[in-house]
């Protein structure tokens, strides 16, 4: 049993020697390997990211004013509608009545004013007339004419309150009603039918405090969507909130997106990101940040000469994060050597 586990422990200590001799090997292999770049031209774009969300700003939820049995539904989910068209009416012939009613009230008070004006215009020219009492005859009939107005005016708002109107042009996106439906007075206050105008779009997000200061209105914004990665949409900032919302200890601020060029795929509610574009340098020498050694004061790059390794002092532009630019000390072609992990400078890409 001892020489057995003898044998078993010989041959784990061969097994694990082997395995360290290919890794000290294959260590000392990539001392000599050099990973490199060469120095290009490109745009370096500064961007603050802004997660929100795509809004349709424009809708409403409209509802009946008045009590009623639905008479017609005018209108279909999805249907595009024009500013001042029915969508629907309830059936409402005691407001009709009401408002016949109304109208005879009124031209029974228009003769009456009539009829008092001839009177006090008579009794202006008869002598011994009571000219006082048939003014204030005059008087009460133009009160009472103005009141019978009121009443055809308040009768034909009720009127109205029995029919839906479009207030603007838009699509119908919800219907709660069919015809015959008894709307109670409690059912008023639910949205008969919704409407929302799709030729106005926006995006709505939230920046971090951090990054508050350099974003601006009026900066442009390259919008990314998450259900449609293909489509390009543009937008510029339009409003920043001055005031604060604290999100899981994070104070950010409201931020609101006007697209430029929005497109017929966009829906209320996607998910977007914006890329607010801060600065930006075209066609300028660049290098991946990665490359980059010395510190942030003083960074310092290795090109690789003629085979040979040659440190080098440079001035660093704007950076995106990603790669930046390159003021002086480097021409475009030449390549340079991938540092190491700790000679890299922390924060530079910030610059």
């Amino acid at each position: 049993m001892k020489k057995k586990i003898a044998i078993i422990i010989t041959i784990c200590v061969v097994v694990i020697g082997i395995v360290l001799g290919i890794v000290l090997t294959r260590g000392t292999g990539s001392e000599d390997t050099l990973t490199t770049v060469n120095v290009t031209r490109g745009d370096i774009v500064k961007t603050v990211l802004v997660d929100g969300s795509l809004v349709m700003p424009n809708k409403a939820y409209l509802s009946f004013g008045v009590t009623g049995t639905v008479e017609e539904v005018l209108v279909a989910e999805g249907n595009n509608v024009t500013e001042g068209q029915v969508l629907a009416r309830l059936d409402a012939p005691s407001l009709e009545s009401s408002i016949e009613t109304a109208e005879l009230g009124v031209e029974i008070a228009e003769e009456q004013v009539k009829a008092a004006r001839a009177q006090y215009e008579i009794a202006q020219d008869l002598p011994g007339a009571d000219e006082d009492a048939a003014r204030a005859g005059w008087e009460i009939a133009k009160l009472n004419l103005e009141i019978a107005e009121l009443s055809l005016e308040s009768a034909e708002l009720s009127l109205e309150k029995a029919v839906i109107v479009a207030p603007f042009d838009g699509v119908v996106a919800g219907i709660t009603i069919t015809e015959g439906k008894e709307i109670s007075t409690a059912a008023l206050a639910t949205p008969a039918i919704s409407l929302v105008d799709t030729s106005e779009i926006e995006m709505r997000g939230f920046i971090d405090e951090i990054d508050i200061a350099i974003v601006k209105v009026g900066q442009e914004a390259n919008i990314i969507l998450d259900a449609l990665p293909d489509e390009e949409v543009k937008g510029s900032v339009v409003f920043i909130s001055p005031v604060g919302t604290i999100i899981a200890g994070v104070v950010s601020y409201d931020t609101t997106i006007a697209l430029k060029n929005p497109v017929a795929k966009l829906r209320d509610g996607m998910s977007a990101t914006a890329e607010v574009i801060i600065e930006r340098r075209d066609d300028v020498l660049s290098i991946p940040n990665r490359y980059i050694r010395g510190t942030v004061e003083n960074p310092m790059v290795v090109v690789l000469v003629d085979g040979q390794q040659e440190q080098r002092e440079i001035t660093l532009g704007l950076s995106d994060g990603r790669n930046t630019e390159v003021l002086s000390g480097l021409e475009q072609g030449e390549e340079v050597v991938l540092p190491a992990a700790q000679e890299r400078p922390d924060g530079f890409f910030m610059m």
